[in-house]
């Protein structure tokens, strides 16, 4: 979606509108038609029939509430996130670390193409001569793979690569078949090749019994990175106290590089941000969960996925990068009318371009529960947010007596 120069991603006093009036200047700013801010207001655009589509043994819908993130500028542009998530303070908390990113110019962010990898188990002996056999079969496994998939071709998708490696212990020949998805996820593509190719493995290799063939969650060639640097001054206009929370901060994260109890909640807080983007554009947060603690914990000790340091001015710099497979076609994110609808508020992004977002709201998440950590304590905050929860359980309980 183009959008107007006067678009900004910084909308003061939003949280103080009412409901009307936030879907209202979403309308406006987001250019969205009636039939989606009608889908907006009425909280349940999800009918019965894409529900039991959606999943097995259907009985109703669970709703989530929709927001928006804001003060979001990403690689120059300003960008509106939507995130569906129940969490008290999640959205105020990605908006903050925002506005601080912002003072520095934003988040710069990049992605490699992409690559989904799926794995092909053969039972063989290691005896079998499958390294010879294998590289001098390599392209004709590949165009094999890649036959009828002329769409994804044209649009520079596809099969891309194999290789293969021997666990001795479970006496196992592992392939792993690369696929460039384009602006798919691509899990269910990965599978169908999987086991296109498996059924010629066997007969080529004279030998073996085939085992699982389907995707790895952990996309370690689909990687999205983000990365922001906050002036010292966005933390006080006091040098000194801007300095301390600048240093605290850096000691928060290191605690959590070398202790692996604080590494969890650490990660947990990032995901915090990059879930509800996940869920609201449709895709399979399960499977980013999955990627992203395997690859905290890839040299064989749990880490934090964020690193902040402090640059030689004293400002503080954050940098993320983890595997984040997410698409704009197929599957939920194509049918959900919300999904359709928070793509919109997004500019339609490319899924690379989804990547990034994710990524950057994750650090600024993660940024922004840092700040308070280091300084007055994550209950303040969330707690002040949290008191309209627990005001609202006392009526309800006071309505039931």
């Amino acid at each position: 979606m183009e959008q107007t120069d006067s678009f900004s991603s910084r909308l003061p006093g939003f949280y103080d509108l009412t409901l009307e009036e936030r879907v209202r200047l979403l309308e406006l700013t987001c250019q969205l038609g009636p039939e989606e801010g009608r889908s907006l207001r009425h909280f349940g655009p999800l009918t019965s029939d894409l529900a039991d589509i959606f999943v097995e043994n259907m009985v109703g819908t669970y709703n989530l509430p929709l927001g928006i993130a804001t003060n979001f500028l990403i690689n120059g542009r300003d960008v509106l996130v939507p995130m569906a998530v129940e969490e008290t303070s999640v959205l105020a908390a990605a908006s903050y670390g925002a506005k601080l990113a912002r003072q520095g110019g934003g988040f710069l962010c990049a992605s490699t193409p992409p690559i989904m990898t799926g794995q092909i188990q053969v039972f063989i002996e290691k005896t079998v001569p499958y390294d010879l056999i294998l590289a001098e079969k390599t392209e004709e496994l590949l165009e094999y793979a890649n036959r009828g998939q002329e769409r994804l071709l044209r649009r520079g998708g596809g099969a891309k690569s194999l290789t293969w490696r021997y666990i001795e212990e479970i006496q196992s020949l592992v392939l792993h078949l690369e696929i460039h998805t384009g602006d798919a996820m691509g899990a269910n593509l990965v599978n169908t090749m999987c086991e296109k190719v498996s059924q010629l493995l066997p007969r080529m290799l004279g030998a073996g019994e085939l085992g699982l063939r389907i995707l790895t969650n952990f996309t370690d060639k689909r990687l999205a990175k983000a990365t922001c640097r906050v002036p010292a001054s966005a933390f006080s206009p006091d040098a000194d106290v801007a300095a301390d929370v600048v240093d605290r901060i850096v000691a928060a994260w290191a605690f959590a590089w070398h202790d692996v109890y604080r590494a969890t909640t650490h990660n947990k807080g990032v995901m915090n941000g990059i879930d509800p983007v996940v869920i609201a554009t449709g895709n399979d947060w399960r499977a980013v969960e999955a990627g992203a603690h395997a690859w905290a914990a890839r040299d064989g000790v749990y880490r934090p996925l964020t690193t902040w340091r402090k640059d030689s001015d004293g400002s503080l710099v954050g940098e993320m990068e983890l595997p984040l497979a997410v698409g704009i076609v197929g599957g939920v994110t194509k049918l959900h009318p919300t999904s359709q609808i928070a793509l919109k508020i997004l500019g339609l992004p490319s899924a690379n371009e989804l990547a990034e977002i994710a990524c950057a709201v994750g650090l600024a998440q993660n940024l922004s529960a840092l700040r308070a950590l280091a300084t007055e304590g994550i209950q303040k905050g969330h707690m002040r947010l949290h008191q309209r929860n627990l005001a609202l359980q006392d009526l309800r309980t006071v309505v039931a007596q």
